[in-house]
Order: C-alpha cells, then structure tokens, then sequence
C-alpha cells in the first residue's frame, strides 16, 4: 500500500468521501490549533483548504450565501435602493 502522508487528493476522492473528511477536519481544527504543533496545524490548514478548494468547485451552489445574509440582499429584502 502506498504510504499518503497528506491524504488522498481531493480530485480523487468520491462526494461522500470529500464530505466526510471536510466535517472531520472542521470537528478537529480548534485542537489543531490549540493542541497541535506548528507542523501539525500547517499541514491541517493545507489539507483543509485542499477540501475546501475541491468541495466549492464541484458544488459551486452550495456554498454561496443565502442573499438574505448580505448587506445587498437584506436592503432589497427591506425595499432599500442597493
């Protein structure tokens, strides 16, 4: 078995998979950062933003905010001129 000391790719991980280890590394960055070594936090910062990076190109949609949550979005929601 070859030895992936930052993981599969992102490119090659199924949906699921990509998910799941998107949740896992939100559930541990605060030990991370405050438990971890600098080494440590570097490479979990790295492989984070490699999800993270790989999850909005594939599913641009879901990470655009709601218009609601947007200071342009709630003056139009108010009838407010943007």
């Amino acid at each position: 078995m070859m030895h992936r000391p930052a993981g599969i790719p992102a490119q090659e991980l199924t949906d699921v998979d990509l998910v799941r280890e998107l949740r896992h590394l939100h559930r541990t960055r605060h030990d991370a950062f405050i438990a971890g070594s600098e080494d440590a936090f570097e490479t979990h910062t790295a492989r984070m933003l490699e999800l993270e990076r790989e999850y909005l190109r594939r599913f641009p949609d879901a990470a655009s905010p709601d218009p609601r949550r947007t200071r342009a979005g709630r003056r139009r929601a108010a009838g407010v001129p943007v």
